[in-house]
C-alpha cells in the first residue's frame, strides 16, 4: 500500500514536470493560447497573495496584471532553476514589495490615520483557531453556512493584515498556498532557518489576534469577549 503510494505520489509529480515543461516551451515560443492558459491557472491565486500583502488591497488587481506582463516579458530568461510556480510567486511578491514601498512614500499620505479594522475574532468549541486554509478556502455549502463563513473569513484577513508583513508572507505562503519550506526559502531568498523563524512568529502572532480578549468589569472578575 505505502508503495504504491509513493509510486503514484512520483507519477503525478512527473506528470507536472511535463506538463508544466511543455507550457513553458509553448510560452518561451510566444503561444498566446499558452499565455490565457497561465493566466487562467495562476490569476486567482497570484491576485489573492498579492492583495494580502498590500496596504490597500484595491491595488491587487493593477498589480496582478503588472505580475503577468512581466512574466510575458522575461519568459525566455525563465531556465527552470525553480518551479515555474515558484518563479511567478517570486515575482508577484517582488512586485507587491515594490507597491509597498511606493505606498510608503507616496500614498499613505492621502489615507486618513485610523486604527486598523478589526472584526471580532473567535475561536471553535475548543479554543482554537481554525486553520487558515480551511478558513480562507471557498467551498461549496448553503446560503446559511455561506454566511458563517463569510463572517470568519473576514475576521481572520482582517487578523492576517494585522501581523507583521514578513510573518505574513510566510504564513500565507505556507498555510494557504501550501508551499514548502524550501520553496519558500526559494521565493524569498533566505535560508529554511529564516523561513521556520518567521511561520512560528506569524503564527503565534495571528493566533494571539485570533484568541478572545478578557475584558475587566468595575467588579473585577475578568470575562471574556470577543474582539
Amino acid at each position: 500500500m505505502q508503495a504504491g503510494s509513493v509510486m503514484g505520489n512520483l507519477a503525478s509529480a512527473i506528470d507536472v514536470s511535463s506538463a508544466e515543461a511543455a507550457l513553458v516551451a509553448e510560452l518561451q515560443a510566444g503561444s498566446e493560447q499558452a499565455f490565457a492558459q497561465l493566466i487562467a491557472q495562476y490569476h486567482q491565486p497570484l491576485y489573492s497573495l498579492i492583495a494580502r500583502s498590500l496596504q490597500d488591497p484595491a491595488d491587487a488587481s493593477d498589480i496582478t496584471q503588472e505580475v503577468f506582463l512581466k512574466v510575458y516579458r522575461n519568459i525566455r530568461s525563465f531556465h527552470g532553476e525553480a518551479s515555474l510556480r515558484t518563479w511567478l510567486y517570486r515575482i508577484a511578491l517582488h512586485e507587491a514589495s515594490n507597491q509597498r514601498r511606493w505606498w510608503t512614500r507616496h500614498k499613505r499620505q492621502e489615507v486618513a490615520m485610523e486604527a486598523p479594522y478589526c472584526s471580532r475574532c473567535d475561536s471553535d468549541a475548543d479554543g482554537e483557531t481554525p486553520s487558515l486554509g480551511a478558513t480562507l478556502a471557498d467551498g461549496g455549502c448553503s446560503p446559511f453556512d455561506q454566511a458563517v463563513q463569510d463572517e470568519l473569513r473576514e475576521r481572520v484577513e482582517a487578523a492576517l493584515r494585522q501581523v507583521p508583513e514578513a510573518f505574513r508572507t510566510v504564513v500565507v505562503l505556507r498555510e494557504i498556498e501550501g508551499f514548502t519550506y524550501e520553496e519558500i526559502a526559494d521565493i524569498l531568498g533566505v535560508n529554511l532557518g529564516t523561513v521556520k523563524s518567521r511561520l512560528t512568529r506569524g503564527r503565534a502572532a495571528l493566533r494571539a489576534l485570533l484568541a478572545p480578549r478578557k475584558a475587566v468589569p468595575a467588579c473585577g472578575h475578568p470575562v471574556e469577549v470577543s474582539r
